[in-house]
């Protein structure tokens, strides 16, 4: 297959050519937001959150509605850094690839179809996680048994799974099962979630996997689970919406120095 119709997606292929706006000319705006997602993508390989050379992670580029950073296709996520990101806008045009591997036509269905329905949203992330997958699997999906899951009562959208498309129509339908939530999941796929900066949604993300770890690990055990009153999961949901939470940022700190003391190379 050659490069052109191996990255169609959509109408039209993606490009992979260079221009001149790479991350030297970037704003600082930018290379900060590049620094953080590099950061990101370098954590989920810390915390074993990734699928090999799948799944993805962008954020919108700051001061654009229609243009957002995504992984090169071909590398993993240990090996991410704040340069080697790609910039690609919603029509699925390369504005920038310092490594010229393009891109992922699945993933840039997926995370474009949010970029474009929720300007509220700076940051997207899709997983494969077996144990988000299990879960996600479960006709009941995530169930309120832990404080880590109770902060998702009532709040997890879901979307049927119908198979793997690149189509206008796959980001119509992607766009109204999110709605306005920050977190969705993929039946018989995985996990996606949607906030307002890169920092929230990693806490979010986080969260949802180990409460889909606990859950699969209580239901191995066999026995007979206690589920908490809805007043109590509700109370608990509520708790973690609070706008003054000062823990997402401290969270975020905390893990950037972890990064720097095992490998500062996410910064280039």
């Amino acid at each position: 297959m050659d490069k052109t119709s191996e990255h169609a997606v959509l109408s039209g292929a993606i490009a992979t050519g260079r221009t001149p706006d790479g991350p030297a000319d970037c704003s600082p705006e930018e290379w900060a937001l590049r620094v953080d997602l590099a950061a990101c993508y370098r954590l989920f390989a810390h915390f074993r959150m990734t699928d090999h050379i799948y799944n993805h992670i962008s954020a919108r580029v700051p001061g654009r509605h229609d243009a957002f950073l995504i992984n090169a296709y071909g590398l993993r996520y240990d090996e991410m850094t704040a340069s080697s990101l790609v910039k690609v806008d919603c029509d699925g045009n390369v504005l920038h690839d310092s490594t010229d591997l393009g891109i992922n036509p699945g993933g840039f269905t997926i995370h474009s179809a949010v970029h474009i329905a929720r300007p509220d949203v700076v940051c997207v992330m899709h997983t494969h996680s077996v144990d988000g997958i299990a879960v996600a699997c479960q006709e009941e999906g995530l169930l309120p048994l832990t404080q880590h899951a109770m902060r998702f009562y009532q709040r997890l959208a879901t979307h049927d799974y119908q198979g793997v498309h690149f189509t206008d129509a796959e980001r119509t339908a992607l766009q109204q099962s999110l709605g306005d939530r920050k977190a969705m999941l993929l039946r018989n796929h995985g996990l996606l979630v949607a906030a307002s900066s890169i920092p929230e949604a990693f806490d979010i993300v986080y969260y949802l996997e180990r409460a889909c770890q606990i859950q699969t690990r209580m239901q191995s055990c066999g026995a007979k689970l206690v589920r908490p009153s809805h007043e109590v999961a509700e109370q608990v949901a509520r708790s973690f919406e609070r706008p003054s939470r000062k823990s997402v940022q401290k969270g975020w700190d905390a893990l950037l120095r972890m990064l720097d003391q095992q490998d500062t190379s996410f910064r280039n």
